[in-house]
């Protein structure tokens, strides 16, 4: 019953930034651990990143750290991407996840993901 949906992606050049976010429709947002994963056509499914429910802890992945941040504002329900120092490999469809175990989210099997926005880099 959570939809969630993603916004922000576009076409950028290599080095530039994007910032996505997700939109969660769900009262008890605060309690969902959320996440951001992205895929290229023809390839799996790769984890982006994490925040917890509260949003005092996150996680990235070692391809995106120091590059992008994970924010959450649980009073509007939302969830944002901040991605930076953009590279080519960073072009795929972006998802992102909600689970109220954090485990299950990272491991990819949350219940809840959202439609997906794209992203591309140009060089």
């Amino acid at each position: 019953q959570v939809q969630l949906v993603e916004s922000g992606g576009g076409l950028v050049q290599a080095g530039g930034s994007l910032r996505l976010s997700c939109t969660a429709s769900v009262r008890t947002f605060s309690s969902y651990n959320m996440g951001w994963f992205r895929q290229a056509p023809g390839q799996e499914r790769e984890f982006v990143g994490a925040i917890s429910w509260g949003g005092s802890n996150t996680y990235y992945s070692d391809s995106v750290k120091g590059r992008f941040t994970i924010t959450r504002d649980n009073a509007k329900n939302t969830m944002s991407l901040q991605m930076n120092s953009l590279k080519p490999e960073d072009t795929a469809v972006y998802h992102c996840a909600a689970d109220t175990d954090f485990r299950t989210l990272w491991r990819g099997s949350s219940l809840y993901w959202g439609q997906g926005t794209q992203v591309t880099v140009s060089s």
